[in-house]
């Protein structure tokens, strides 16, 4: 508790820092501020990165994959509803102003859009898992070509499921003679999926969470917001009746989720927010994500243990393929409470970025760079050229991409972006092994 309030006298100082480089991405593309809804960039916004050749020698052969499910409609209908209600109240006692009753006809019209809808993936969703498929062939066709195997698993969410179809679809398309399996069942959930296996363990670390992220929510001044919607003659009546904050943070989250359907690429809802206001609210959002998911002093740098199951699954699978030698992949299909504290416990990059001055934190760590929609992680094993059948573990090298961009792993590499792949195996094992207790100090 002492560590909790400690951090939120850290917050209620902070002033908003203006030119610093996260703010600049953000007001260049405010659907970064989207945070988790922003959309996979590559194929895009920006070209695929190129990767570093195999090292002499050396060819990949097996891929471990994890991948989030692709753009979709919000999970719940509590924002988007929830706004509606309010605004629906206003417009019921003539409260709104033009641009109030504007955003009303608005919400109106993507709520029932929305309705039966919520948590399903969306034709951007799916075409980013097409892409991410493409590219994966691409890049490694000596793994996915010919009568390469695929085991492709998927969370039982419909979302992760079609997101697994369209990937699959895709390398089948392409490759009529690669052999897929398909499955998306309970059974795998403890490992596949939050809220299930070693993840529940974290439950009361994350409610403890919920007191920072909910004072937080407290600080936003969301005066000027409401002012705009509400008739001046009518706001001290209004104010009696609503929460301007929870609206203004409704409106702002389905301003972050419009960019996941091709139908609303003309719609925007940032125009209602200062480039203050986006900033801010997205840094809020930002600090959520790092202390409920992510190796934060404030959850006691415990939490990317819930992927302790994970990550030995991924490990069990390259030994499996090292000791056949066949070739192909495991696909994985399933959700950012998943991909980040997996990222955090395997030490990519700076993911694993650890402090208890979340006042600066948007200086080191930005979610949208981390978990947009259909964010991944592909470990790809590397073995000598012309070997066959089985492979002598301590030939293979090992290359992680991170959202298809080569990443930094903590151990020595032996050349570029390739490490060795028992020295990657053990520290990794290591942590695994201990994943339970660390979860339950």
């Amino acid at each position: 508790m002492k560590r909790i309030i400690f951090s939120l006298l850290i917050i209620a100082s902070v002033i908003p820092s203006h030119g610093t480089s996260p703010q600049e991405e953000i007001l260049a593309n405010p659907r970064r501020a989207g945070s988790n809804h922003y959309a996979y960039p590559i194929g895009t916004e920006i070209e695929a990165p190129r990767l570093t050749p195999s090292p002499a020698g050396y060819e990949p052969f097996y891929i471990a994959h994890y991948g989030r499910h692709g753009s979709r409609y919000l999970t719940g209908d509590k924002d988007m509803e929830g706004a509606l209600r309010t605004l629906d109240g206003l417009a019921a006692h003539n409260q709104l102003t033009f641009e109030g009753e504007r955003l009303h006809r608005l919400i109106t019209r993507l709520a029932d859009d929305a309705r039966d809808r919520y948590g399903d993936l969306t034709d951007v969703g799916a075409e980013q898992h097409r892409g991410i498929a493409r590219r994966m062939l691409k890049n490694f066709p000596e793994v996915l070509g010919g009568e390469a195997q695929v085991d492709a698993r998927s969370t039982t969410w419909i979302r992760c499921i079609l997101s697994m179809q369209n990937a699959t679809t895709t390398l089948s398309r392409l490759n009529p003679q690669i052999h897929i399996t398909t499955d998306a069942s309970y059974h795998d959930m403890y490992y596949m999926g939050w809220g299930y296996g070693i993840d529940t363990l974290a439950n009361p670390i994350r409610k403890q969470m919920d007191v920072i992220s909910d004072s937080l929510n407290e600080t936003i001044d969301a005066s000027r917001f409401v002012r705009q919607i509400v008739r001046d003659d009518m706001l001290e009546q209004a104010l009696e009746h609503i929460n301007p904050g929870k609206l203004m943070r409704q409106i702002f989250n389905i301003a972050g989720i419009l960019q996941s359907n091709k139908c609303y690429d003309n719609l925007s809802l940032f125009h209602l927010f200062t480039d203050d206001e986006i900033f801010e609210l997205w840094r809020l959002q930002n600090i959520w994500w790092y202390i409920h998911w992510s190796n934060a002093v404030s959850n006691g740098n415990r939490l990317p243990y819930i992927e302790g199951d994970l990550l030995k699954d991924m490990i069990d699978k390259c030994d499996t393929a090292i000791a056949t030698g066949e070739r192909g992949a495991s696909l994985r299909y399933g959700h950012e409470t998943c991909v980040l504290p997996l990222a955090c416990l395997m030490e990519i990059d700076s993911v694993n970025y650890s402090t208890d001055n979340l006042s600066t934190l948007h200086e080191h760590w930005q979610n949208y760079n981390i978990i947009p929609k259909a964010c991944n992680i592909q470990m790809v094993l590397y073995r000598p050229v012309g070997t066959t059948g089985a492979v002598n573990a301590d030939d293979v090298l090992v290359k992680v991409l991170f959202n298809e961009h080569e990443a930094t792993l903590p151990v020595t590499p032996v050349t570029g972006p390739y490490y060795r792949w028992n020295d990657l195996r053990n520290n990794y094992i290591i942590k695994t092994a201990v994943a339970r207790e660390k979860l339950s100090d």
